[in-house]
């Protein structure tokens, strides 16, 4: 919806009828718990918003690698390394169920098929959309990308930053935390391995942030 030269955000979008009745009436008791008033202007509607909110962020979970690929695979003999690098994630930390965000870099060795490059950043939000850590989310993403295409080799590494360490507990602004997956050849092969490491570290992919 725009009004006027501005889009309204769609999941500031709340209906009158609740979707999520219970979801919201229990966040209406923790801004009690918090000592806020939840019907004052600025929050009567923030219990719909964060049942929305919260659908959107946790989408993963109703869908898989297969489902977001569908007929996105294609007979081809390439047989070297594909990569897609600098893939922007969002997620939530299943602990403190606090955002952490990044970078993804997933390469992968064809076996007589590729997948379509966008394919690859929808199999990374399937997994990114849940309550994860990061180390799982990183095996989840080899393993999707492994069924979909049976590949010779794959390789993942994620760069992220933690909320639940920036913002609480030791509060340390610039630790990021590297985790990374491989399989078949990326695994096997020491060539391979330093080849995909490299490219995926030649440069800051958060440099951004």
């Amino acid at each position: 919806m725009a009004i006027g030269l501005f889009k309204v955000d769609p999941l500031d979008e709340v209906d009158e009828a609740s979707e999520s009745p219970e979801f919201e009436e229990l966040v209406r008791r923790q801004l009690e718990l918090l000592g806020e008033d939840p019907r004052r202007e600025g929050l009567d509607r923030t219990p719909a918003r964060v049942a929305k909110a919260l659908r959107f962020l946790t989408q993963g979970y109703n869908t898989s690698a297969e489902e977001v690929v569908g007929k996105g695979v294609f007979k081809e003999e390439h047989d070297n390394m594909i990569m897609v690098r600098n893939i922007e994630l969002y997620s939530l930390c299943e602990h403190h169920m606090l955002p952490f965000f990044g970078k993804a870099h997933v390469a992968y060795i064809p076996n007589g098929k590729i997948v379509g490059l966008s394919k690859i950043p929808r199999i990374v939000d399937v997994y990114a959309r849940r309550l994860q850590v990061q180390e799982r989310l990183t095996e989840q993403i080899a393993e999707g990308l492994c069924r979909v295409l049976h590949p010779s080799g794959v390789g993942v590494v994620i760069e992220a930053y933690h909320l639940c360490m920036m913002m609480r507990g030791v509060e340390k602004q610039n630790s990021k935390t590297i985790t990374s997956a491989l399989r078949g050849a990326f695994r096997e092969d020491p060539k391979t391995r330093d080849e995909f490491l490299r490219l995926a570290h030649s440069t800051n992919g958060l440099h951004q942030y």
